[in-house]
Parts: C-alpha cells; structure tokens; sequence
C-alpha cells in the first residue's frame, strides 16, 4: 500500500497521537513526520545520521542496479561521486545556461502541439503535451541530441511502462525466494520491462560513446579543440565516472539506471507541477489576468518569447510558482530515509532499522503557519521586505516541496526554471479558459506523481496578433 493512500489515515493518527507515527509496514517499522519543526531537526540539523536510505527490496534492486542511483545509494562515498558529479557538471549555473537553445526548442514545440490542437478546435489536452515537451528537453540534456519525434517516444514508452507496472510487483518482495518460483511469470514481467528499457537507452548511450571518442581523436589529429562548440551530455559525464569503492568505470546497465533516473525526475515532477499551475491561472482567470500584466510591464510589445533573464523581474510568476508547489506538491512524501544509528528526534527515539517518511503536502497545508491554506493564493510569497522565501528549508521548514537537507532533490534550481520559463510563455502566449460549462476540478489521484483526478483540459486564444 502506497503512504498517499493511507495519508487519511495518517492524517487522523497524527491528531490524536502527535508529530511522529509508527506503523508496521513490512519487515522495518516506517516512521511519519508530520512536524516541520522536527523534520528541520533532523534534515538540517541531524546532517549525515538522518541522510541515508533504506535498503532496496528485491524489485527495486533491479531498476537502480543495485542502488546505484542518486535517489536509492546508501549515504556514503558512491552516492557523493554521482550527486556530485550532477550537481557539478550538470546543473552548474554556467551549465544551465549552455542549454538555453535547448529550452528555446522546446519551447517552441510545446507552443506548436498546442496552437495545432487548438486549429483542430478541440480543448487542450495540457499534460501529453507537457509530459512530451518536457521529455524532449531532459532526452537532450541525458544524451546531447535532438532525437526525432519516433525515438522520443520510444524512450518515453518504455520509461512510462516501467513507472505505471512498478507498483504492481510489490508483492514479489515478501519472501522473493518464494516468489521467484510461484509468481515466476511476473518476475518475467518485470525483467522483460527492464531489458525494454535497457534495449532503448543502451545504443543512446553508446553513441554518445563513439562521438565522445571520434571528437578526442580529431583534436589530435587536427590539432584543434573542439570543446567550445560541443555542449555536454549527462551520459558524457557518466563515461568518465570511477566508482571509489569498486574501483572501477561504470557499467551499461548502471548508466541505464542513472539516465531513467534523470528522465524520470525531471519530467514527471515538472509536468505534473505545470499541469496544477496551470489548472489554477484557468480556474482563477483574475490571478492569470495579474499574472499577464505584470509579463507585460517587463517585455517589450511584439515580443514572441520571454527571455530567461527577463524572469527576475516577475515577482508575481515567482510566487505562483511557489504557491503551485505548496498547495499541491508533486510528491506528497519525499523519499523515505533512514538514520546509520539510533537516533533521538524531539523526545522520540527513532531505531536503526526504521523507514522515515516526511509528509510534504501537511507541511505545506498546516494552518498555524499559512493562513487559509487550502486556498491558492500567490500574494502570500510577496514580501515586502524584498526578502527571497527559501525553498531549501535551511532557516526553516515551511513546506518542502524538493526535500530539505543533505538529500534536498539537487536540481530544485533548475526545477524552478523550467517552472517559471514555461508559465511566463504560455500566459505570455495564450489567454488560457476553461472548457464551457467546465470547473476546474482540483482532485488528486496518485501516479508516479500526485496528479489531477481529472486532467485539465483548456481553450485558448492566441495573445500575440
């Protein structure tokens, strides 16, 4: 059972019993916080002791190849080596930057499929075309090209049948020796899901390979460098990896591991959030109108598209942002973590063995620190002192829609970029109305995400003549 599915539940036991519950799931007792006093405590404060994982049952072993990943590795030297070289290669600020063509593109597409849909006369469809924009700008960030429509979605397909399948083969992980024999045909199942992804992705990455090694050669043959006009790959950096306690390079299927990894967080979060923040500009068409006012203080008349710079100046699309991820996180519960010791957290004692989870979506509903809070409301991020909100939690926990901490999702910057630079263009672009007859219906179901029960669905009407 998924913790969104007994969040109710959680919900009640938390009032009656305080800020941590313990329950019985499996063979680890899971701990929930409710609390962002004490998830401060321990994600800011308790650093190391309160930053690794929980071993991965059998099923997940397989999809991380063994924890090998940034999400799942056990807190120590492997997991520093890749967050490190994430952070550091990839979503560096100079980085960022470097791939400003590539969101350009995108950008281009999204408004594409949309005006195209909106030709035909039908509503919009808003989150396929989000989920397809946003997997064509993570696919040439992971792999360095730009893949025809045919080869995206290849990729997309077999990443959306492991994601939407997973859950399904919990059940292989009580007693997997058992299991191996007496549900051996979904444990096919799950391989062949695998072996479709690695299928897919492995000749990607051997590509990015060749070149790699095509490009060293020529510069020593021609004498030239030619770095400058190159812009790195994930996979790039990948190539180059040694893993300190193994000593050795990474694997194929590793790099595979890595790169859904990277795929999938950067697409699903990001799309499912665009599709609640834009289900709220339809559904409240005063704060979409505020919204478009204040695009039109900073652009210039006549201009197709916002430029990246031009954002820091919106602090209005800033705050939608942030209320957006407040009032419906992506996640409702970040990743479960686990302390390397016994551990005290407030007057309780949390055990080795236990799974931690931190219940994002109460933090950022909890009425003592914002005022009406299930009610979407960007003027209460505007603070007049000028003063920047911090998402990082570092200060203080008010919500934590990417983490907090040691284990804070380490690409919440450029989460927030992608979020701003496609909000502002599409306002910028379209006035954005619900179907007629329709309201907006805010209902959450749980996918790989938390997502809209009911997907929104818009017209629109071209802004720029």
């Amino acid at each position: 059972m998924s913790a969104f599915k007994i969040e109710p539940i959680l919900r009640s036991l938390h009032a009656k019993f305080g800020p941590m519950v313990t329950l019985r799931i499996g063979t680890r007792p899971a701990i929930f916080v409710a609390d962002r006093t004490l998830a401060h405590e321990a994600l800011i404060h308790g650093g190391a002791v309160f930053a690794d994982r929980p071993p991965a049952v059998a099923t997940r072993k397989i999809i991380t190849s063994n924890q090998h990943n940034i999400s799942s590795s056990s807190y120590g030297p492997t997991w520093r080596l890749l967050r490190r070289n994430l952070t550091a290669e990839i979503l560096h600020s100079s980085r960022v930057k470097s791939y400003t063509h590539a969101r350009n593109w995108v950008l281009q597409i999204l408004q594409n499929r949309i005006e195209s849909q909106a030709k035909a006369g039908r509503p919009i469809c808003v989150m396929e075309h989000f989920q397809y924009a946003m997997f064509c700008l993570l696919v040439l960030m992971c792999f360095g090209e730009k893949l025809d429509e045919n080869q995206i979605k290849k990729i997309m397909e077999v990443q959306r049948q492991m994601i939407v399948n997973f859950g399904s083969f919990n059940i292989l992980n009580f007693w997997p020796g058992v299991t191996k024999i007496v549900l051996r045909n979904r444990w096919r199942e799950l391989f062949r899901l695998r072996k479709c992804q690695e299928d897919v992705l492995i000749p990607l990455i051997r590509a990015r390979k060749k070149a790699k090694e095509e490009r060293v050669n020529k510069s020593k043959e021609d004498k030239k460098d030619y770095e400058d006009e190159y812009v790195l790959s994930y996979v790039d950096t990948l190539l180059a990896l040694e893993l300190p306690e193994e000593k050795r390079k990474l694997n194929e299927e590793e790099m595979v591991s890595l790169c859904s990894e990277f795929l999938d967080g950067g697409t699903d979060t990001t799309s499912t959030a665009l599709q609640w923040i834009m289900a709220n500009l339809v559904k409240y068409p005063q704060i979409q109108e505020k919204l478009f006012m204040e695009i039109k203080g900073v652009v210039q008349e006549g201009e197709e598209n916002i430029k990246e710079e031009e954002l820091q100046k919106m602090p209005y699309l800033k705050a939608i942002i942030l209320e957006g991820l407040r009032r419906h996180p992506p996640g409702h519960f970040v990743l479960p973590h686990a302390v390397t010791e016994d551990a005290v957290l407030g007057k309780y004692v949390v055990p080795k063995d236990g799974n931690i989870n931190f219940m994002v979506a109460e933090m950022g509903w909890n009425p003592k620190v914002w005022e009406d809070p299930m009610v979407f409301k960007p003027e209460r991020f505007l603070n007049s002192g000028g003063e920047t909100f911090d998402i990082t939690g570092s200060r203080e926990i008010k919500m934590m829609p990417f983490g907090a901490g040691r284990r804070i999702c380490p690409a919440y910057d450029l989460a927030m970029l992608h979020l701003e630079y496609f909000v502002a263009n599409l306002i910028w672009r379209f006035e954005w109305k619900a179907v007629d007859g329709d309201d907006v219906d805010l209902s959450e179901k749980e996918e790989f995400t938390v997502v809209m029960k009911n997907p929104l669905q818009a017209q629109i009407c071209p802004r720029l003549k």
